[in-house]
């Protein structure tokens, strides 16, 4: 396993992150178990979660298994840079969401109690609430650090000028501000690229890419066009991007075939070779999958691979300039 810094901070986080998603939704608490073992023995040091996670199991089981894997050996907790989320919507009561410093605080210590640990590595806000000011998000932030349970914070799904807001009012108290932000990005999707990264690459922060498969287009149109895989990509919805964009996702399979690996290894290493990447999310469904995709940080693909891909799927560019001249 290879490490990079986690943002601008001193610390250093495996280049795949474990992401967890489907504990306790699609994955069995026994399998679950089985993969994180498997991936901190292959040296995966960042696992990501979210306090919603859960699916029909209800929200909080993902952090609840998570904290069973935990309680299992006391020394897991200090070799792992544990990362959760907060902002989505935990019951029916009207401020059990969103970002108001209420809910912050009391999402963080329910966080705690269901992972069994005393302190979040890496705190991130699931998704923009425009209705938060954002001095009152650090204020919460402030307090959680002040008080041991978070070290880090990072955001999720922020827009470019977001992120710019965030970091500056926190440059203004000479606080450390943003290091991490997970976003959707992947080779179908790289609209992070006008605004996001151009932010994350200008304030220091990490960008952690959610999906970078595309919900399985990236894995391969063959084997998911055979019949016989399961999930998310035999969805109607799923065949129907597939059949639109058939002739695209065949070369990139062609391109991978040529390069002597699976489109899901491409397509993660992919990521890893573009700037500002601190880690990609993999999210496993069962330890078959993780194992076939631990090589990933190792592949390393020239000039010439990087410009076909880009010519498959072409870039956005960078703002203004992709729009404005």
């Amino acid at each position: 396993m290879k490490y990079r810094q986690l943002g601008r901070s001193a610390l250093k986080v495996s280049e795949l992150c474990l992401g967890t998603m489907n504990f306790g939704s699609r994955t069995s608490e026994k399998e679950s178990f089985e993969i994180l073992n498997a991936a901190t023995s292959a040296g995966i040091n960042l696992i990501d979660t979210a306090n919603q996670y859960g699916g029909d199991s209800g929200v909080g089981t993902t952090e609840t298994i998570l904290g069973k894997w935990l309680a299992e050996d006391r020394s897991r907790r200090d070799k792992i840079i544990l990362a959760t989320k907060v902002h989505e919507p935990m019951s029916d009561d009207i401020n059990d969401r969103g970002l108001s410093a209420r809910h912050i605080q009391m999402a963080c210590d329910a966080s705690l109690r269901r992972l069994g640990v005393e302190h979040i590595d890496l705190y991130q806000m699931h998704h923009i609430d425009r209705l938060a000011p954002i001095e009152e998000i650090w204020q919460a932030m402030d307090q959680l650090i002040s008080q041991g349970k978070i070290t880090y914070v990072g955001s999720s799904n922020y827009p470019g000028w977001a992120i710019a807001r965030a970091n500056e009012k926190a440059i203004a108290k000479q606080r450390l501000g943003l290091i991490t932000e997970q976003s959707l990005y992947n080779l179908i999707e790289r609209r992070a690229e006008l605004e996001v990264i151009p932010a994350c690459r200008e304030y220091g922060l990490g960008l952690i890419p959610w999906s970078p498969l595309a919900g399985g287009l990236l894995a391969g149109v063959r084997k998911a066009n055979s019949g016989d895989v399961p999930g998310r990509r035999q969805s109607e919805g799923m065949q129907k991007v597939m059949k639109q964009r058939a002739a695209q996702l065949d070369s990139f399979d062609q391109l991978c075939s040529a390069l002597g690996e699976t489109p899901s290894v491409i397509a993660l290493a992919w990521l890893l070779h573009q700037p500002v990447i601190s880690a990609t999310i993999i999210g496993p469904g069962n330890v078959e999958q993780l194992s076939s995709v631990l090589h990933v940080p190792d592949i390393r693909l020239d000039s010439e691979a990087l410009a076909q891909i880009d010519e498959i799927f072409p870039p956005c560019g960078q703002a203004p300039e992709a729009y404005a001249w």
